[in-house]
C-alpha cells in the first residue's frame, strides 16, 4: 500500500512553499461583494457597460471592468455597430441652414432638437417623435402615432411647449418634409423661433436625437412581447421616464432631470 503524502511532501514534490498551499487571494472576497453589487445594477439597467455601472456605484471603472472581464458579466442588451457614412460636400443645401453646429448652449431652452423614429410592432409599425433640450440632453416633449406626419411633429412640439411653458431661441431638425410642414415651420418662425435643419442624408447633424434613439430602442427592448399598441405605448413613456430620471447620462454622470434641477434658474427661454 503506497505511503500517504502529507502537504509537506507535496509542496516538496511540486518545488512550492508549504505556505502556498494554503494561500488564498485577498481579492476574492471583495472581489465577490463588488461582483454582487456590479449584478445588482446590470438587472436593474440591462444596457449599462462597465462606465455607467462604475458611476452608479461611484467606483472606479478600472476596477469594474477589471471584475466584469474576471466573471464574463455583460450587458443583456447590447447594440450592434453600424458604418458612419461620411460627409458629402455635394449633398443639396437644406431649406434652412445648420445653426445649430455653432452653438454651444450653457442654459435649458436655447437650443431645442427634434426628430422621429418607427417603432416595429407586429407586422406595421408605430412613430414616436420627442423633441429634446440640447442643454439638458432631457426629452421634455413626445408623440406616438400609427403615421409619421406633420401632426406628430407638431404634437410633440406643442407637449415641450407646454412642458417647460416657454419657447426655444433656435429649433434643430432633419430637412424632412413632416419638418418643413406649414404645421410646423410656420409655427416656429411666425413665434420668432429660428428655424436650424441638417443637411440631407446626414443624420450625425442631429447626433443628440440619434444618439438618444439608438440607446432609447436599445433599452426598450424587443417589442414583439406585448398583445396591443396600447401597451406597447404605456411601456415607451415609461422607458422616457426611465431616461429623463434615472438612467445616468455620460456626460453629466446624473440623470437628465437632476443636471436641469442644479441648473434651473439659468432658463433662457422665451416665456409663452
Amino acid at each position: 500500500m503506497p505511503s500517504r503524502l502529507n502537504k509537506t511532501r507535496l509542496a516538496s514534490k511540486l518545488g512550492i512553499a508549504r505556505s502556498t498551499i494554503y494561500y488564498r487571494s485577498r481579492k476574492r472576497t471583495p472581489d465577490e461583494t463588488d461582483r454582487q453589487l456590479i449584478e445588482a445594477v446590470m438587472e436593474a439597467n440591462p444596457s449599462y457597460g462597465h462606465k455607467r455601472i462604475a458611476m452608479a456605484l461611484k467606483m472606479n471603472k478600472k476596477k469594474v471592468l477589471r471584475i466584469m472581464s474576471k466573471y464574463g458579466l455583460k450587458p443583456r442588451i447590447r447594440r450592434f455597430k453600424k458604418l458612419v457614412k461620411k460627409n458629402d460636400r455635394n449633398r443639396p443645401v437644406a431649406l434652412y441652414d445648420n445653426i445649430v453646429y455653432k452653438l454651444c448652449p450653457l442654459k435649458q431652452d436655447v437650443v431645442w432638437c427634434g426628430d422621429f423614429t418607427y417603432i416595429r410592432f407586429r407586422s406595421s409599425f408605430i412613430y414616436l417623435a420627442t423633441v429634446l433640450d440640447l442643454f439638458t440632453k432631457e426629452i421634455i416633449g413626445a408623440s406616438i402615432s400609427y403615421w409619421h406626419s406633420q401632426h406628430l411633429v407638431k404634437a410633440a412640439l406643442e407637449e415641450a411647449v407646454k412642458t417647460r411653458s416657454c419657447l426655444p431661441k433656435y429649433f434643430h431638425s432633419d430637412q424632412g418634409s413632416e419638418y418643413q410642414s406649414e404645421a410646423h415651420a410656420d409655427y416656429l418662425t411666425s413665434r420668432g423661433i429660428i428655424v436650424s435643419m441638417s443637411r440631407k442624408s446626414s443624420p450625425w447633424q442631429n447626433g443628440c436625437q440619434e444618439s438618444f434613439y439608438s440607446q432609447f430602442k436599445l433599452d426598450l427592448g424587443e417589442t414583439m412581447d406585448y398583445l396591443t399598441t396600447g401597451h406597447l405605448a404605456e411601456a415607451i413613456y415609461r422607458q422616457l421616464h426611465y431616461y429623463n430620471h434615472e438612467r445616468i447620462h455620460t456626460n453629466f454622470k446624473m440623470p437628465p432631470s437632476k443636471f436641469r434641477q442644479l441648473t434651473e434658474g439659468r432658463s433662457y427661454g422665451q416665456t409663452v
